[in-house]
């Protein structure tokens, strides 16, 4: 698994991770809520001030945020032809700003840090659930989010070196071997720690 918390002192840094987790559920769902391009607007500004606050080198926020490229590369063509062009901005702002939340959580907390939230919100109802686990599905989920983004860009630099640029096998096949092969390993990690039943 790649750790891609990025540590710092900031406010976004010393928010709790309960916290954080609750606003990044509240304003995803906002903004999932949201049709207008205006309102969106509205919340990119936010979303870059959430950034600046949290003081993240530009490079990794970029690093972050340019797989989903590849996803609009696809999905916006698309939904122009069935939908138009402002119900394809409208997905295509809402996308790139959940996965930028998303992006903010992860870099600004670390897996401790979520993993103790779960096992917080999650110990009244200990009697019907282990919070422990669910912990760290959570935080097993979080993780891979970007672990598969990375994967991407590695194959698509292989594909750019071998020529093979216009071929979707030559994304897919290996995303999907080397995604199969890490879930794999992380398997026999958790085994061999005892997570096995």
């Amino acid at each position: 698994m790649i750790g891609i918390f990025h540590p710092g002192t900031s406010l976004v840094h010393r928010t709790p991770a309960l916290v954080k987790l609750g606003l990044l559920a509240v304003l995803v769902t906002v903004i999932a809520l949201q049709g207008s391009l205006v309102a969106l607007g509205g919340a990119s500004v936010l979303v870059i001030g959430l950034f600046l606050l949290a003081r993240v080198p530009f490079a990794l926020v970029w690093r972050q945020l340019v797989p989903i490229i590849w996803v609009l590369a696809f999905a916006v063509p698309v939904q122009v032809l069935f939908g138009g062009w402002e119900a394809a901005a409208v997905m295509a702002v809402r996308l790139t700003l959940a996965v930028a939340l998303a992006a903010i959580y992860t870099l600004t907390t670390p897996v401790t840090a979520t993993l103790d939230a779960m096992q917080a919100l999650l110990r009244p109802f200990r009697r019907w659930i282990d919070a422990d686990r669910i912990g760290l599905v959570l935080a097993l989920t979080i993780r891979c989010v970007p672990l598969l983004a990375e994967l991407v860009r590695e194959v698509l630099e292989a594909r750019k070196a071998r020529g093979a640029e216009g071929s979707i096998l030559a994304l897919a096949v290996p995303v999907i071997v080397r995604a199969l092969r890490t879930a794999e390993h992380l398997g026999e990690a958790l085994v061999a720690r005892g997570f096995d039943d």
